[in-house]
């Protein structure tokens, strides 16, 4: 008879293997992307992570940072949440995951860059706009969590134009929020103390998913401005 493992009782009985689909992208991965760099790997697992930078994305399946940015194993400390909002600091003892990653990423990794990358017909942010509106759909008014996640919009949601389309006013809240979280970001002491002390940068991306165009937030024009692709 096999010996149950000591977490065996803990399985909820509704957990079921993984599907087919995935299992066979990860035979496909593994006998080919692994096999090719086995021995990139095993460094990366004996001798851990060292990303240059972080990148705080949206949960939306779209949006690939790793892709963006020719990225590969090890290069970047991601975290994804949904809207990519940076919340303000609040350390009162409750769980906060947003806040958890970032302090990691900076007090342990030492990441020497801290990008928040936002983009287009963003749900997370048209969501909270409506919410900002007083429009609150059943789904929203029924949930647990969203709700409250969103309430972070709100000031970026103040500051923004009444003037517009709800398209409009809704491209401008998806670069906005991102201008806001930025300035959340320096509410953490620990940023506020590496950015002073040049060991760390900020920087403000927004995606233009169908155009496949970066924009970069430029602080000294206001405004967020396409990546040069020369």
């Amino acid at each position: 008879m096999t010996k149950k493992k000591a977490l065996d009782h803990l399985t909820p009985v509704t957990v079921r293997p993984l599907p087919d689909y995935l299992g066979k992208r990860y035979a496909g991965w593994h006998s080919h992307n692994y096999q090719n760099n086995k021995s990139w790997y095993q460094n990366l697992a004996n001798f851990g992570q060292h990303p240059r930078a972080m990148i705080i994305s949206c949960c939306d399946s779209r949006v690939n940072a790793m892709s963006l940015f020719g990225g590969e194993d090890g290069d970047f400390f991601i975290h994804r949440n949904i809207a990519n909002l940076i919340p303000p600091f609040r350390p009162n003892g409750d769980h906060h995951g947003t806040s958890a990653a970032i302090e990691f990423a900076v007090m342990v990794l030492k990441v020497s860059h801290l990008i928040v990358l936002g983009h287009s017909g963003c749900g997370g942010i048209m969501t909270g706009y409506h919410a900002c509106t007083g429009n609150n759909n059943d789904a929203l008014k029924q949930s647990n969590f969203i709700a409250k996640w969103l309430e972070i919009l709100r000031p970026a949601f103040d500051d923004g134009t009444t003037l517009g389309s709800d398209e409009e006013r809704i491209h401008d809240l998806e670069q906005r929020s991102i201008v806001h979280s930025l300035n959340n970001l320096m509410g953490f002491p620990f940023i506020d103390q590496a950015v002073k002390a040049e060991q760390l940068t900020l920087h403000g991306l927004w995606h233009d998913i169908g155009s496949g165009q970066l924009h970069v937030y430029d602080a000294g024009h206001g405004d967020f401005l396409p990546v040069s692709l020369s």
